[in-house]
């Protein structure tokens, strides 16, 4: 009895030596890259919708009524100033020249008559043959034949304005609309449509609009007491075409209209594009592309940025190297880098990359990185 309860003993013995101390497990902090952020100059673009007109937009219309004989060029055409383009039947205001110019004769013919009955009177009247009233009336259808060949002339300027009327030509140079009106049409100068729209685009005039903050951090960059100091130091400005495409030639901010639109709450401004290809026409559309320089200005990389629902968030690092996730307000951007307008300050430090999965109030080992930000 006495051996069993002594082996017994050693085998509780040596199993309890042969069991393993538990090791403690230590969490090992996530290296990750962190980038300081500081002030700095910043040149930011931002687009805004545009409507693009020529210099110069005629509408063509005829002064009088008549068929439409000819149709001297074709649609989307273009033509010099001078160039013949509609031909209106000149037959009925021939017809009234010629009438004018016959009328403007009797006229002329009835002033000699008169005339001669006061060369006829007058020795008379000084003879005392005949009375004085008789000269004075012989006088009077004088200055009136004279009226009527002033009304005459008149009526044959008229007929001649009318008779021009029926060669339509372009008063400017540049490219010809829609033709809406064929040969044989009787057109009108009451009619609600055009015969055609000319558009003169040597260079062509971009109107784009700016709301009211945005007009005044705009107009506050440049020197100048006024509007028109301040358009003479804007710098050029880019055209984005419909295909997201970059207009080859730069623009001038020219004009800045007198006020704001009380339905938008915008201002309208104009830039004028050179257009010597004629590359652009009246009706397109695009973006401009307009720049404002910002001092002391955050930038941060937007790779180290995160979008959750609409709003951009950053994890930013205090001092024990705890990271926060920190939602930004973004005011522009300077080629790959957002402006940051609010959200954090100069000095702060933010993780770069690695984020994906990274969990609120981690502590981090953050990695020394030479990444900078770019200016642009």
């Amino acid at each position: 009895m006495k051996n069993i309860f002594l082996s017994v003993l050693i085998l509780y013995t040596l199993s309890a030596c042969s069991e393993k101390k538990p090791i403690a497990q230590t969490v090992t902090a996530p290296s990750l890259p962190v980038i300081n952020i500081n002030s700095t100059s910043a040149l930011t673009s931002s687009e805004y919708p545009a409507s693009i007109q020529g210099a110069v937009n005629v509408e063509i219309r005829p002064q009088i009524s008549g068929n439409l004989e000819k149709v001297f060029v074709d649609e989307g055409v273009y033509v010099s100033k001078g160039q013949s383009l509609f031909k209106i039947n000149d037959l009925p205001f021939r017809a009234q020249l010629n009438s004018a110019i016959a009328s403007l004769h009797a006229a002329e013919s009835a002033a000699n008559n008169a005339q001669l009955e006061v060369d006829k009177l007058t020795p008379l009247v000084q003879n005392k043959v005949v009375s004085e009233y008789q000269l004075k009336t012989a006088q009077a259808n004088y200055k009136t034949a004279l009226a009527n060949i002033a009304q005459a002339k008149a009526m044959v300027n008229t007929a001649e304005i009318n008779l021009g009327y029926t060669l339509i030509k372009a008063p400017v140079s540049g490219f010809i609309g829609r033709l809406p009106k064929k040969q044989g049409s009787l057109v009108s100068s009451a009619d609600i449509e055009a015969l055609t729209q000319l558009s003169d685009v040597h260079e062509v005039h971009v109107y784009f609009s700016l709301g009211e903050s945005d007009f005044i951090a705009f107009k506050s960059q440049y020197e100048g007491f006024s509007i028109s100091d301040k358009i003479k130091n804007l710098p050029p400005v880019s055209l984005i075409l419909p295909d997201n495409s970059l207009y080859s030639e730069k623009g001038k901010i020219d004009m800045v209209d007198g006020q704001f639109d009380k339905n938008t709450g915008a201002i309208t401004l104009r830039a004028t594009f050179p257009n010597a290809k004629g590359l652009l026409r009246s009706g397109n559309t695009g973006k401009v592309n307009l720049s404002v320089q910002h001092e002391n200005a955050l930038l941060i990389p937007q790779e180290a940025t995160i979008e959750i629902q609409d709003k951009i968030f950053v994890f930013t690092v205090d001092k024990s190297n705890k990271v926060t996730k920190q939602p930004i307000t973004i005011a522009g951007k300077s080629g790959t880098n957002y402006l940051v307008k609010d959200g954090i300050k100069d000095g702060n430090r933010i993780v770069f990359k690695g984020f994906e999965n990274l969990q609120e109030g981690t502590i981090i080992a953050p990695e020394n990185t030479d990444k900078e930000v770019a200016k642009n």
